[in-house]
């Protein structure tokens, strides 16, 4: 088994991580960001946050956690950038002066070493490209989720980024993936699947049996190809990396979540049928509390934003604050163990690569699926 780590085993280190929050973005408002931030900082005492937002809301929030304004600094952005806003409407909209731009100017300034927002992920995603710019010799970005399975966590992209991808962008993401599963799990060489209709090499799209045989040819520069993988596997945990383009990953990322929550309806109207299975349930309780936290989507939320020149969390718009400080947790964990600096190792082992179609014909692949 191998857990991703993101509890307080790393509290005594003495390098401060510095985190750049806009506390303006998500569905249930700044509150919950301070929240989980706060809920973070109990276990990571070496962090520092920068609060992009409106001051006049922001202070008297801060001031309910003393521990936090202690190493906290806010800085006042006036615009929002609402959850309905398309992404061109943003870019117009705020750049240079909403709490989105400003938590990722603070990452590009070198202030901060990640960024977080609950916000507008369509905005999160154009926001990011244009502020912190694609790595050299990434096509696209993407975003990786981790995803919990039988076997232990995995890591799944892109989830939302990019709708359709051809075998230039899946290849990116693989190489991508596989530096996020270098940073988290310590694998020198992660597993990597295609996600597909089938094992068989003759099924699927062009772009994905062309993507799967640059894949195969370069396996062992910085990852170990396994093939393709079908939908089952996402749950067995088949591979530590599964790549897919941004449409499907979406669907299977909201599919998860909703099979999680029915499930545990399920499972709880169950415990509660009758007389006996309510005498069971209680002497069930430690087995079906652990089961409860391992299907809670809360424990592991925080997308990715990968394939950028700086590193961005996107946590879900509608999380509570246990949901945020996960996120805050993943991105204090992809700003210590140097995620960048493993994506450039990744992109320099890989030997050749497709041709980027997006560059031949001049068109780019339709951004954002907002997933959060």
């Amino acid at each position: 088994m191998r857990p991703v780590v993101l509890g307080p085993k790393w509290a005594d280190m003495t390098d401060t991580i510095r985190i750049s929050v806009d506390a303006m973005g998500g569905d249930n408002g700044p509150r919950i960001a301070l929240h989980g931030a706060q809920l973070s900082l109990r276990e990571r005492r070496n962090t520092s946050y920068i609060f992009h937002g409106r001051e006049e809301v922001l202070k008297p929030l801060l001031e309910e956690f003393p521990d936090l304004k202690a190493v906290s600094t806010i800085r006042h952005s006036e615009t929002v950038i609402a959850m309905d806003d398309k992404p061109s409407q943003a870019l117009r909209k705020g750049r240079g002066n909403s709490s989105m731009w400003a938590a990722l100017q603070s990452v590009k300034d070198g202030e901060a070493d990640v960024a977080i927002s609950g916000g507008n992920t369509g905005a999160l995603m154009a926001m990011a490209t244009f502020c912190l710019r694609p790595i050299e010799g990434v096509s696209r970005p993407g975003i990786a989720a981790i995803w919990p399975t039988l076997r232990s966590d995995i890591i799944v992209l892109d989830v939302g980024a990019t709708i359709g991808a051809d075998a230039r962008q899946l290849v990116d993401f693989s190489i991508l993936g596989a530096a996020l599963a270098r940073a988290l799990f310590d694998q020198q060489q992660p597993s990597v699947g295609l996600l597909n209709v089938g094992t068989e090499e003759v099924k699927g799209l062009d772009e994905v049996r062309e993507a799967a045989r640059y894949l195969s040819e370069a396996s062992g520069a910085g990852f170990r190809y396994h093939g393709f993988v079908e939908g089952d596997d996402l749950g067995k945990g088949t591979v530590d990396v599964v790549v897919t383009e941004g449409f499907t990953g979406n669907i299977a990322l909201k599919t998860a979540e909703g099979t999680a929550r029915q499930v545990g309806t399920y499972l709880r109207n169950a415990l509660k049928a009758n007389f006996m299975s309510r005498v069971g349930a209680l002497f069930a309780s430690s087995a079906l509390n652990a089961l409860r936290r391992k299907m809670d989507p809360r424990s592991v939320n925080g997308g990715v934003f990968l394939g950028l020149n700086g590193i961005v969390i996107k946590s879900h718009g509608g999380t509570d604050e246990v949901g945020y400080k996960s996120a805050v947790g993943l991105a204090y964990e992809m700003a210590r163990s140097r995620l960048i600096d493993k994506i450039d190792e990744g992109l320099k082992r890989f030997p050749i690569k497709p041709a980027d179609s997006t560059a031949e014909d001049g068109k780019a692949s339709k951004p954002e699926a907002n997933p959060a």
